[in-house]
């Protein structure tokens, strides 16, 4: 492979030698963009547009788009593209990552990408780690895209709807991955279209691609919010059927699966809970929890469908008898056996959405990144977000140097010899950077350099304004600054008068990262656009990354040395053994990411079909045949159940199918055993649509159809979310739990693939009955309004809790119920504070 590279060079030299041509053109321009007028350059943009109405492609306008953007770098900013900038320009917009490094000015660069591919009208993404650089950028940048005709919009925290819904429509919008994920989500948890933010995902340019998409998509964002149904309606509910006689009261139906109140049942129901008619549409809610609750307490039995062990109701498998830690029984069920055996009723909070940056940023059109150092993730990113690496050449030659390793018995004296290292550079005046693992090591080594009287800053990623001001500032004349190894990320060293004749920026490491990754942006800080510079690791035995793993040669050779704490050695076994010691915890890493994602995929396409059909019925979709459909399915399936062709009992079986469907949609009494006894499965299924369907029209014949359409979808929408919700907590459960298993032969993640599946299908299923059901029960005296079924209370990624608690609002004038709620959140009074009042 090595002799190959030699004579035909590598991977990223092929693909950079294709690009020069391209560049030769974009170069060629340069003399006739000069010449035209600030208004001739700014009309280029509607020209173009105009091309692409007419057949263009982008890759057409290329040469000539860049160099229009060129041009007008050179008039905003004084910044004129160099010929490698060109290039990674080039290869952002071919959807590939650039490796450009430190200093290489990629801010600039992903302003040829972003105004090319903004021409089209859909929307462009910047997407940075945080909100520092996006305002920053977007301001700088923006005097470029606003002198050529473009709009821009940033997207920071703390922004209304109205002000993200502005900044989405812009041509070209800045912000961070944590908002355009959330806004993502919250755009699919909204009810009513002209509620969402954000445009169709089109194209995004990744800065520090690789923390975003490596580093942070080990933990997805989750907004969380409080679900308004109260765990204590499932004792109540169990309370009162524990005091229900068999056969008097309720009978259970084993084909549908459920357990029934007779008409004695009911009574008792009205008289326990205070109410005159127990089938009214007002109180579907209350059936809810006495139907899960009567199923609980007689159709499910402990120690064969389920067991109570640890305070935990954990779901037996009915074919295996195996413990199926983590599988929760959906829509209520798993809480009805919980308030059944007396254990914690789980959910207190509930998760409304949720997704990966992978599988987030993998539904745009097209997907790029730039950042100092990429190649040693290479594969990740090509085979989880199928984008190459392109290692872009520098400007100038890199001139800094790279000194070997040095390697400690212990820290005491690893930590001795970087105090010397910074006093001795620090008398010459040479500016130095420490970059440290931990804030806890930063803080450390700073009180080390107090003791001895040295001025420094110390930077450790927590006030990002403040840290690109100081970072900006580090590579000045005898400045010494501490800083954990993300910290000030994003922000340019440059070097002050007179540090290039002292030897440049100095970088000292003060351990190696279980990340190569990591360790080559340390010393990219270092040496940018061909200036003078240096870097050093200093290594102990007693580092994490030595000591876990294998050190033993190492520490083997040192002692044959008879090597004292204060002396080090330099040797190309020890650099061996680091990189293979950082290549192991890489695969690790990548390992755990690909895992994840491998579980997220099956969610993934889960909440595709969810939101698929949510965004139908946003706008405005005709789902009568959709409702058609589901009616069809529910009584086919139900005739399917209780006829299988070995009944002892017809008569039986069908009265247990018309109370099994009066229970759901069918009115009381229209249908008769006699009526279906004589007839076929098709005949029976024929007759039995036929009546629902007479019933059905007459209903929208009463509401009037237009209003009947709005009706199907608020209830769609309500019973989607309500039920989408707690397929995701059991979704959670089940991913925590399948680990816990002891599969033979099978891998978690295709068990978690198959129940999870099974999973879905029930809530599918739970959706049709629960849709159909409140459907034929709706009365026309109560307004059907859009509701969410729950409010967001937090949003976050990771440990990351971006708090967006709500508090109520206590108005002294009166406010009625149907008011809008004077908090602000569009909602009415008695569905938002009014509820808490």
């Amino acid at each position: 492979m090595g002799f190959l590279e030699k004579v035909f060079g590598s991977y990223s030299e092929r693909e950079v030698k294709k690009l020069q041509k391209i560049a030769d053109k974009i170069e060629a321009l340069d003399e006739e963009m000069q010449k035209l007028s600030d208004e001739g350059l700014r009309v280029k943009t509607d020209e173009f547009k105009e091309r692409l109405q007419k057949g263009e492609s982008l890759d057409d306008l290329l040469p000539e788009a860049f160099a229009v953007c060129r041009e007008a770098a050179w008039r905003t900013l004084g910044m004129k593209h160099y010929r490698v900038q060109l290039i990674g320009g080039m290869v952002l917009h071919q959807g590939r990552i650039a490796e450009m490094k430190t200093g290489e000015g990629k801010t600039l660069v992903a302003t040829l990408p972003l105004y090319l591919n903004a021409l089209t009208g859909e929307g462009v993404h910047l997407v940075t780690v945080n909100d520092y650089l996006a305002t920053r950028d977007v301001e700088w940048m923006g005097k470029l895209y606003n002198f050529l005709g473009l709009t821009t919009g940033c997207i920071v925290h703390g922004l209304t709807s109205e002000q993200r819904r502005e900044a989405y429509s812009a041509d070209i919008t800045y912000g961070t991955n944590n908002e355009f994920g959330f806004d993502y989500l919250r755009d699919n948890m909204v009810i009513y279209k002209e509620e969402r933010v954000q445009r169709r995902l089109n194209f995004a340019v990744v800065d520090e691609v690789d923390s975003i998409l490596i580093d942070e998509a080990r933990t997805p964002l989750i907004i969380s919010g409080a679900g308004e149904k109260s765990t204590k309606f499932y004792n109540v509910a169990d309370n009162f059927v524990k005091q229900l006689l068999a056969e008097k009261d309720y009978t259970i139906d084993e084909k549908a699966n459920s357990v029934m109140l007779t008409e004695a049942g009911v009574e008792k129901a009205e008289r326990a809970f205070g109410i005159d008619n127990y089938a009214d549409a007002e109180h579907l809610e209350l059936q809810h929890y006495i139907t899960q609750a009567l199923k609980a307490n007689y159709g499910m039995k402990i120690d064969k469908d389920y067991m109570v062990k640890d305070g935990q109701v954990i779901i037996v498998d009915e074919f295996t008898g195996r413990l199926m830690e983590g599988r929760r029984y959906s829509d209520g069920l798993h809480q009805a056996i919980e308030a059944k055996e007396g254990v914690k009723i789980e959910r207190e909070s509930k998760t409304l959405a949720t997704i990966t940056f992978q599988n987030y940023f993998r539904m745009y059109k097209k997907l790029s990144g730039m950042t100092g150092t990429a190649l040693t993730e290479e594969n990740e990113f090509r085979e989880i977000y199928a984008l190459d690496v392109i290692v872009v050449p520098t400007n100038k030659p890199v001139a800094r140097l790279d000194k070997s390793d040095l390697i400690y018995k212990n820290t005491k004296g690893k930590y001795n010899a970087i105090i010397e290292d910074i006093i001795e550079s620090n008398k010459k005046g040479q500016p130095v950077l420490v970059g440290t693992v931990s804030i806890e090591k930063s803080e450390y080594l700073s009180s080390l350099l107090k003791k001895r009287g040295v001025k420094h800053q110390v930077l450790n990623a927590k006030y990002h304004e403040q840290e690109a001001e100081i970072i900006s500032h580090a590579g000045e004349l005898g400045s010494v600054t501490i800083a954990t190894n993300m910290a000030g990320r994003g922000t340019d060293i440059k070097l002050g008068e007179g540090v290039k004749e002292v030897g440049g920026l100095k970088i000292i490491g003060t351990e190696r990262h279980e990340s190569r990754r990591i360790d080559n942006q340390l010393r990219g800080r270092s040496g940018r656009q061909g200036d003078s510079g240096e870097s050093a690791f200093y290594i102990s035995l007693e580092d994490d990354l030595m000591r876990i793993f294998g050190s033993e040669k190492i520490q083997g050779l040192m002692d044959r040395l008879g090597l004292e704490e204060d002396e080090a050695i330099d040797h190309k076994m020890v650099s061996k053994a680091i990189e293979n010691a950082q290549k192991k915890v890489e695969g690790n890493n990548f390992d755990i990411r690909k895992n994840l994602i491998g579980y997220d995929d099956v969610m993934n396409m889960q909440r595709e079909v969810i939101y698929k059909q949510r965004s139908e019925v946003l706008e405005g979709k005709n789902l009568r045949e959709q409702i058609n459909q589901m009616v069809n399915e529910l009584v086919s399936d139900a005739v399917k159940a209780h006829l299988d062709g070995v009944n002892e009992n017809i008569e039986e079986e069908i009265n247990k199918l018309i109370k099994y469907l009066e229970d759901i949609c069918l009115p009381h009494g229209i249908v008769k055993v006699e009526d279906l006894a004589e007839l076929s499965n098709d005949e029976m299924i024929n007759k039995l649509l036929d009546v629902l369907m007479k019933v059905y029209n007459e209903k929208e014949q009463e509401f009037g159809e237009e209003q009947f359409r709005e009706v199907e979808r608020v209830i769609l929408l309500r019973v989607v979310d309500q039920k989408w919700m707690d397929h995701i907590d059991n979704m959670d459960h089940l991913k925590q739990g399948i680990g816990l298993r002891a599969y033979k032969q099978l891998d978690p993640i295709q068990a978690y693939q198959m129940e999870g599946s099974a999973m879905f299908e029930e809530m599918i299923n739970g959706i049709k009955i629960d849709t159909v059901k409140f459907l034929f029960h709706i009365q026309i005296q109560k307004p059907v309004e859009r509701e969410r079924v729950a409010e967001e209370t937090t949003a976050s990624h990771g440990g990351d809790d971006s708090d967006v608690k709500k508090k109520p609002v206590r108005n002294e004038a009166k406010v009625g119920r149907n008011d809008l709620c004077p908090c602000g959140s569009g909602k009415k009074y008695k569905n938002c504070c009014g509820r808490e009042a």
